[in-house]
């Protein structure tokens, strides 16, 4: 009995408390799924932020376009209203120019910036710019092969201006750009290539990218870009701080100093073609003349042409006043030509007095003591250059003083006198800043003689027409930016591109700050 009791009380008993257990299951499953939950919406809010930052690339490129059809369009305007609007080298106009708000950002502006590197003379990048760069300002590798012409080795003093050339790398270089297939001094072709691991050819033609500097033998990436990743034109905080034995002169490498499409319009400033004075047809090129020149000027450049140059005798005086006689074209035969128009300074030749029927001495209407008058009428309006372009030339009022250096016939105390000069901006009335548009500024400011001029002429210009922009688009809020690298060919009317480069895959290297925020008006 009393177990049984024993029984019926323990039958009886209250059973456990297990209602917590179920509860920790709830408490568990419901954290699960809040972090299931915040998962997802973690993930989402990623996938709407990728989706924001590629929406963002995407705008900013279509911002970069922007970018380069409106600089095409700047370059469009004639040279007074691009001064003006505050020019090309370093115009604050062209920073920070607002394009479209983003409506999914609160009205964020979009913008672009066409910005350039800041070089001081030696070509060390002091910060940056807002502009262009004027590809004349740098040496055309792929005119090199034919500057030997003009003189011997010309292409090979060029590049050995350069620091850390050598010999063997400056015929190399030319090597694989001449035509030939047959080795310089120092050089190297096809079967050099052809021997390694992969094999190649040598180009043997024109350049497409600086880029094929590299398969050139002994050419390495930090000797073609410097401390430059990123290629932005000047030295961020990492790159500065990197271990190197390269002098300041190459921390952006060699392509800060190279180009392959320089060149300039061989036009008057009317956009006329100038007036080749080694035109074979004289009587079209008397008319020609006549159309620029008074008869004085277009006779004796005929004469000049039909009986070559003529001397004094010793003690003689230049003659006082031109004979003019008339022209009978068809008896007229040109038998010389003129090496450049530098040849009109202080010339001589004959004419046939119709009076006397003797040969008398005339002299050129350009003279070294009228030159500031004179000689800019001729450049601006005679060439000896055949076509509408003249490749390659070095423009004197930019380039860096290493690339002047190795101009044949250039000095040191040449190109300091030059750097030095070619700061001030001139006005002067007696027409020292229309001198200032030739490259013979040099022979009438007596930077240089005449002798030294005829050296240095052919290397040498003020000023191209193609340009380098270097082109941000990028938002207010600094999130997503592209930038592309853009070269555009001037020497046509309306600017056509050259080359393009997107170079967004790159860090940067620009602060919203440096690009600009505020609207220009």
């Amino acid at each position: 009995m009393n177990q049984h009791t024993v029984y019926l009380t323990r039958i009886g008993q209250r059973p456990a408390n297990r209602s917590g257990s179920l509860l920790i299951v709830v408490l568990v499953t419901i954290v699960m799924l809040s972090l299931a939950a915040y998962t997802f919406t973690a993930l989402m809010q990623t996938e709407e932020e990728a989706a924001r930052l590629m929406s963002r690339r995407v705008q900013s490129k279509y911002l970069v376009d922007s970018g380069v059809d409106y600089t095409r369009l700047f370059l469009s305007y004639d040279k007074d209203t691009i001064r003006e609007k505050g020019g090309l080298w370093n115009n604050p106009n062209l920073q920070g120019i607002p394009v479209a708000f983003d409506a999914n950002s609160d009205g964020v502006m979009g913008r672009f910036t066409i910005i350039s590197s800041s070089l001081d003379d030696a070509g060390v990048p002091e910060g940056f710019r807002y502009g262009l760069t004027d590809e004349s300002a740098k040496l055309n590798l792929n005119v090199l092969p034919y500057l030997d012409l003009i003189q011997e080795n010309a292409g090979r003093d060029l590049l050995m201006s350069l620091p850390n050339m050598t010999e063997s790398i400056a015929d190399s270089i030319i090597d694989w750009l001449d035509p030939d297939d047959e080795a310089r001094e120092y050089g190297v072709e096809s079967g050099f290539y052809s021997a390694m691991s992969p094999a190649y050819q040598c180009k043997n033609g024109p350049m497409d990218s600086l880029d094929e500097l590299l398969l050139i033998r002994d050419i390495t990436p930090q000797l073609l870009f410097g401390l430059d990743t990123n290629r932005n034109g000047i030295l961020d905080s990492d790159e500065n701080n990197q271990a190197t034995n390269l002098d300041s002169d190459m921390s952006l490498g060699w392509s800060n100093y190279l180009t392959l499409y320089s060149k300039e319009t061989n036009l008057t400033f009317d956009g006329l073609p100038r007036i080749n004075i080694n035109s074979d047809d004289l009587e079209r090129l008397y008319d020609d003349l006549r159309s620029a020149f008074n008869e004085e000027w277009s006779q004796f450049i005929i004469m000049y042409r039909v009986n070559g140059p003529a001397a004094l005798e010793e003690n003689e005086e230049a003659p006082e006043n031109n004979t003019l006689v008339p022209l009978d074209f068809d008896t007229l035969e040109a038998t010389t030509t003129f090496k450049n128009v530098l040849e009109l300074i202080d010339a001589y030749t004959t004419v046939t007095d119709p009076e006397t029927d003797e040969e008398v001495i005339i002299q050129s209407p350009i003279r070294l003591m009228n030159m500031p008058f004179t000689l800019p009428n001729a450049m601006r309006n005679i060439t000896t250059y055949e076509g509408a372009e003249i490749p390659g030339r070095i423009n004197l009022m930019q380039a860096p003083r290493l690339v002047l250096e190795g101009i044949p016939g250039m000095t040191p105390e040449i190109v300091q006198t030059i750097i030095d000069k070619r700061e001030f901006e001139l006005n002067d009335p007696d027409g020292s800043d229309r001198n200032r548009q030739y490259e013979t500024w040099l022979l009438v400011e007596g930077i240089v003689d005449l002798v030294t001029m005829d050296s240095i002429y052919p290397f040498v210009c003020t000023g191209g027409d193609v340009y380098r922009a270097e082109i941000v688009g990028y938002f207010d809020d600094s999130v997503g930016s592209s930038r592309a690298e853009v070269i555009l060919d001037h020497t046509v009317p309306v600017p056509r591109i050259l080359f393009w480069r997107d170079k967004s895959h790159l860090q940067s290297g620009y602060s919203v700050d440096i690009l600009g925020t505020e609207l220009i008006e």
